[in-house]
């Protein structure tokens, strides 16, 4: 599934990169925009976590030119008389604007870096009523954004995440190259797919998908399951013979009624027991209104 998602074919997407401090999805990130740019796709990048000249260090080989960087770096607040961009522009209109006035008439990739910070300086529901809103306008193609999550209570990261069409959460893998790419992705239908690999990143920013662990998990936990029996060295039998089993269909339980035992409560026989009542004169009973002594 993360080879599919590479190659860019979810026209109208939202695709969020998870991490958190033990692993950084940054490096993943370049990955989908160096596969963008390689497809002649204009993309827009937000900057608000690394510099322009960081950003494109990390591109080297890949065709540039249609990157368009849109430098939140340097000041993100709007503190000085002329900032380039900055976290209060975020909104469909600036947005809108801003892409349209450096791309083609092609629609472009829009490279939200990060999502997390523009959720610490805005309101959760204005992110995501501008997200959905540049989901459905049109100006761009597709959406990236890198989501810290261990940055954000799980209320915030769920209503970001239930936007997107899929989600891919980074974590470290066994060697040092290695990581744990789990990804959740939502058809238009409803459909939910999930799937889990473990994935490099080569120098040329390449993804090379190196081997699914789903695929050996439950084979080792079956022949686990096998090997271990929880009854072999029990003092006690847990199971019963064909005779205890006989034995055990024949014991009448006393809480059952057998027909026999229905038959003799239902009808009585000679030498059966009476309860004789005789009411006195204290009992005060009377037969024609029983209820005589109630005030009604």
């Amino acid at each position: 599934m993360l080879p599919e998602l590479l190659q860019g074919t979810d026209t109208g997407g939202f695709l969020i990169i998870q991490d958190s401090v033990s692993y950084s999805g940054r490096h993943l990130l370049r990955s989908f925009i160096n596969a963008a740019l390689n497809r002649e796709e204009a993309v827009h990048v937000l900057g608000f976590e690394v510099s322009e000249e960081e950003l494109k260090d990390g591109l080297k080989g890949s065709p540039i030119q249609r990157l368009h960087f849109h430098n939140a770096y340097t000041d993100p607040l709007g503190w000085t008389d002329h900032p380039a961009f900055t976290v209060h522009q975020f909104c469909l209109e600036e947005l809108t604007h801003l892409i349209k006035q450096t791309s083609q008439h092609k629609p472009a990739t829009l490279v939200i870096d990060s999502i997390s910070w523009i959720l610490r300086h805005r309101s959760s529901p204005d992110v995501c009523k501008t997200l959905q809103q540049l989901k459905k306008g049109g100006a761009v193609r597709a959406i990236i954004g890198l989501l810290h999550t261990d940055m954000h209570q799980q209320g915030t990261v769920g209503s970001v995440c239930h936007l997107a069409t899929s989600v891919i959460t980074v974590t470290p893998g066994m060697k040092g190259d290695e990581a744990v790419a789990k990804t959740t992705k939502r058809s238009k239908s409803g459909k939910v797919t999930q799937d889990e690999v473990i994935f490099c990143i080569k120098e040329d920013l390449t993804v090379m998908v190196q081997i699914k662990p789903s695929h050996l998990g439950p084979k080792q936990t079956d022949l686990e399951e096998q090997e271990t029996d929880p009854t072999a060295n029990l003092t006690f039998n847990l199971r019963l013979s064909d005779t205890e089993r006989k034995a055990k269909e024949k014991l009448a339980l006393p809480f059952v009624f057998s027909k026999e035992k229905k038959t003799a409560l239902l009808h009585s026989g000679p030498g059966s027991g009476r309860i004789l009542y005789e009411p006195d004169a204290n009992d005060d009973y009377d037969q024609e209104d029983p209820d005589d002594d109630l005030d009604v």
